[in-house]
């Protein structure tokens, strides 16, 4: 599948290029973190080299993840959307038919989801199934345990507060 363009929004574009340029001034610090574990002789027993080495690929690796992306998103101020169909920007209220638990989902994208705080991706399993459905409507998904059904019971367009 190839991928054009992602939505995200204007506060989640803000937050990976601050954290780009937090990633780039960490640079700097880090190679000097290695030249002084290096000056600190044989490096097969060196942890503070060993960490120093991790975290730059680490950072390295995270600061190509954000570069590779940039051009592909498309940024989307939330405060603008509006609708009664589930999509991305939108936050849900949906029941769980057989043990009428509640869940509230607020739909964005794949850089922003954090299902701890009840933000899915809309191309993670259960966004996808949620797409385009509106209130009334019974909307099955395929879990690990099985299958749940939900009703919607709410969708509602928040804006920007959605992430506040």
């Amino acid at each position: 599948m190839s991928v054009t363009s992602i939505p995200i929004s204007v506060q989640g574009f803000k937050r990976l290029e601050k954290e780009l340029a937090e990633l780039k001034e960490e640079r700097p610090r880090i190679i000097q973190a290695i030249k002084e574990a290096r000056e600190e002789g044989d490096l097969r027993e060196n942890a503070g080299y060993d960490a120093a080495r991790e975290r730059q690929g680490m950072t390295e690796a995270r600061i190509k993840y954000i570069e590779s992306r940039l051009s592909l998103y498309k940024v989307v101020d939330l405060d603008t959307l509006s609708g009664d169909r589930i999509a991305f920007g939108c936050t849900c209220v949906l029941v769980d038919v057989d043990t009428d638990e509640e869940k509230t989902y607020t739909v964005l994208g794949p850089d922003e989801s954090d299902p701890a705080k009840g933000i899915i991706s809309f191309l993670s399993p259960v966004g996808k199934a949620l797409l385009g459905h509106q209130e009334g409507d019974e909307v099955t998904i395929a879990i690990p345990k099985g299958t749940v059904t939900y009703e919607v019971v709410e969708v509602k367009f928040l804006g920007s507060a959605v992430l506040a």
